[in-house]
């Protein structure tokens, strides 16, 4: 009688082990690993145990900001430290590094907008994976890193349109492109470069620059969505508006899929 006692519990106890663990998946909060403050630790002092976490906590981030966004080498070279270190000795960057770091001390409405975007992006399109994002600083090069299932955002191309150091001729920033190097960018550039990694445009054959439009329509639209705002208003998210409405039935992920870019040129 005890070892059916037992066994019920152990069942029993099984169940809301799973039920938990659904649960923490459904409300699991997207916060932003602070990847940046080590890399801030060992740029400002050459702090050897920040270089030691870099390389062992986060073997991925360092590697792709090395590499991929720096292109300063390859991570196992092994001058590599030295080089990363006396690359960001430059006055402009070391003025990046400390905006960044008090920009963004906090990053608490960041956290709470991308577990909001990324909820909806679960509900909306099963079996979507949540990526693992973390914060950098770059050089002035790329806003936002997408790749193993990771989100890199580069803080250093969102200190706001009036920050001194974009006003230097030299970076040539037009006022389209500094209107969206702030802060309230980062959710909206972080889904809508995801989506695109998970939707990106046909490579069999060669698009017009409309069809273009319209794919990145199709995504910008869905970032609306997500943010549960109309950040994005274009005749292509407009298309994409109708077209949804048109079709009722369907689902966003048959909408991202749809390559057939006429479909959301009809009435």
């Amino acid at each position: 009688m005890h070892k059916i006692y037992y066994f019920l519990l152990v069942v029993m106890f099984g169940c809301i082990s799973c039920e938990w663990q659904f649960l923490s998946e459904e409300d699991r909060e997207v916060a932003v690993d602070r990847y940046d403050r080590i890399q801030s630790l060992y740029l400002t002092t050459g702090d050897f145990s920040a270089l030691q976490q870099m390389n062992t906590v986060y073997p991925m981030q360092t590697r792709t900001l090395i590499e991929d966004v720096l292109h300063i080498g390859k991570v196992d070279d092994q001058q590599i430290n030295t080089k990363f270190l006396r690359f960001f000795q430059d006055s402009t960057l070391q003025a990046l590094i400390t905006e960044a770091e008090q920009q963004y001390a906090n990053m608490d409405d960041i956290n709470r907008d991308l577990t909001k975007s990324f909820k909806y992006l679960r509900e909306s399109i099963p079996g979507i994976e949540i990526p693992e994002v973390y914060a950098q600083i770059g050089s002035l090069d790329q806003s936002v890193i997408v790749g193993n299932n990771s989100i890199g955002i580069c803080l250093d191309k969102y200190l706001g349109s009036d920050c001194p150091l974009y006003q230097n001729p030299l970076y040539g920033y037009s006022k389209g492109q500094l209107q969206v190097m702030n802060r309230h960018n980062i959710v909206p550039d972080c889904v809508g470069f995801y989506l695109l990694s998970l939707y990106p445009m046909p490579q069999d054959r060669a698009l017009s620059q409309q069809e273009r439009d319209t794919h990145i329509g199709k995504i910008l639209w869905v970032v609306n969505q997500a943010l549960g705002k109309q950040l994005y208003n274009s005749i292509y998210t407009r298309m994409v508006e109708r077209y949804m409405k048109r079709h009722k039935n369907l689902t966003i992920d048959q909408m991202l899929r749809n390559n057939n870019y006429t479909d959301f040129r009809k009435n």
